[in-house]
């Protein structure tokens, strides 16, 4: 029998969505997102709709947001719009504090800021849900590899 082989040809320069490099999900917000905001699945709402509806990732965990699923591609004016978010894969621009100051430093959302990731803590009960990728700008925005979630 026969195997076959897959050939795969990579340009430098290669949008993020070659070859799976970044996978993107569609959500119903739950309310105004901004484009690069981490978010988390909507626990406010019922059933399976928890999982498809997603608000701002919240600042009411203190020690990591384990709701987070991705980086908002696209913003949301209101509930209701749709969102388009990096559930895994790079995001040029995402919601970094400017404290993490360097690539490779593992990211979470806690009680710092919504929507805004920080440096993992030590004691940090949620997971990493990225990594940086470069230092973060003084305007709190910074290249990250978000991981997946579910």
């Amino acid at each position: 029998m026969a195997t076959s082989t897959l050939v795969q040809f990579l340009e430098s320069g290669e949008p993020a969505s070659t070859s799976n490099r970044r996978q993107t999900e569609t959500f119903i917000a739950g309310a105004a997102i901004t484009a690069g905001d981490w978010v988390q699945v909507d626990t406010s709402q019922t059933g399976a709709n928890k999982v498809l509806f997603a608000i701002q990732a919240s600042a009411a965990f203190a020690n990591g947001n384990p709701l987070v699923v991705g980086v908002a591609l696209t913003a949301a004016a209101a509930a209701g719009d749709t969102v388009e978010v990096c559930i895994a894969g790079f995001v040029e621009s995402a919601n970094v504090a400017a404290a993490v100051n360097a690539a490779g430093i593992a990211l979470v959302v806690d009680n710092t800021q919504a929507g805004r990731a920080v440096a993992l803590a030590a004691a940090d009960t949620a997971g990493a849900c990225g990594v940086s990728l470069a230092a973060a700008s003084a305007g709190n925005v910074g290249a990250v590899l978000v991981y997946k979630q579910f």
